[in-house]
C-alpha cells in the first residue's frame, strides 16, 4: 500500500512521519512517535483514555485518522510539562490524589488543560461535564474535579 508523508506539529515541534494512509492517530502517536502516554482503552472513542489535544481541542485520537493531523498542532501529556517540571494541571492533580492507576490520567489531563485554555474560572458543572468523556474505573471522579478546580485557581493566581 502507498504511504503518505504527514506533517504536523506534535508537542511544539515539527514532525513528518511516513504511515499508511489507514492509521489512526493513536498509532501513529505511540509506534511512529514512540509517545507512550497516549493510551488505547476502548478503540471506540468512548472512555477517552486515547485522548490528545488536537488542534486546541480534547479530541480522542483513536478515531482520527493520522492522515487528518496534516497540518495540525497536537499535544500529548509528554509536550505538557514546563522544563520537565509539572504544570499546574499536572501538579493539581497529584496534590488533589487524583492519581489512581494511572491509565486515564494523561487523557483526564490534557481533557483539563483544553478546558482551562479556553475557560480558565469553570463552574463544578462545567469541569464535570467537560470531564464526561473520559472514563475511571478507579475513583469516584471527586478528586478529578477538584484537581481541576484546585489547577484553574492557582493558574488565575490563587492558592
Amino acid at each position: 500500500m502507498n504511504k503518505i508523508t504527514v506533517h504536523c506539529t506534535v508537542n511544539h515541534k515539527p514532525v513528518a512521519v511516513e504511515i499508511d494512509p489507514n492509521k489512526r492517530l493513536l498509532d501513529m502517536l505511540r509506534e511512529d512517535l514512540n509517545l507512550t502516554s497516549v493510551k488505547e482503552g476502548c478503540s471506540e472513542g468512548e472512555c477517552g483514555a486515547c485522548t490528545v489535544i488536537f488542534n486546541g481541542e480534547p479530541v480522542t485520537s483513536c478515531c482520527v485518522l493520522a492522515g487528518q493531523a496534516e497540518g495540525a498542532d497536537i499535544i500529548t501529556l509528554e509536550g505538557v510539562s514546563v522544563d520537565g517540571k509539572p504544570d499546574v494541571v499536572q501538579q493539581a492533580f497529584m496534590d488533589a490524589g487524583a492519581v489512581q492507576c494511572g491509565f486515564c490520567t494523561p487523557g483526564m489531563i490534557l481533557t483539563a488543560e483544553a478546558l482551562l485554555a479556553k475557560n480558565p474560572a469553570p463552574t463544578e458543572e462545567e469541569v464535570k461535564q467537560a470531564m464526561s468523556g473520559n472514563l475511571c474505573r478507579c475513583t469516584g471522579y471527586a478528586k478529578i474535579v477538584e484537581a481541576v478546580l484546585l489547577a484553574a485557581e492557582r493558574a488565575r493566581g490563587g492558592v
